[in-house]
């Protein structure tokens, strides 16, 4: 099963020059603009990272 995906401001790539993230409010933000900011990595990716530096160190 996968992850729920989590779409809030904090990991939105708009996020520094975004003019609506106060104007939304609840739990669960639908923002039409969030895109996920790429350069964040998810607790998959983080956990895969180590793995190969173990493997190679």
């Amino acid at each position: 099963m996968e992850k729920d995906k989590v779409d809030i401001c904090a990991v939105c790539a708009w996020r520094a020059t975004c003019q609506k993230k106060f104007s939304i409010s609840g739990k669960d933000i639908r923002c039409p603009d969030f895109v996920r900011d790429l350069t964040l990595k998810t607790e998959e990716e983080e956990e895969e990272e180590k793995e190969e530096r173990k493997e190679s160190g």
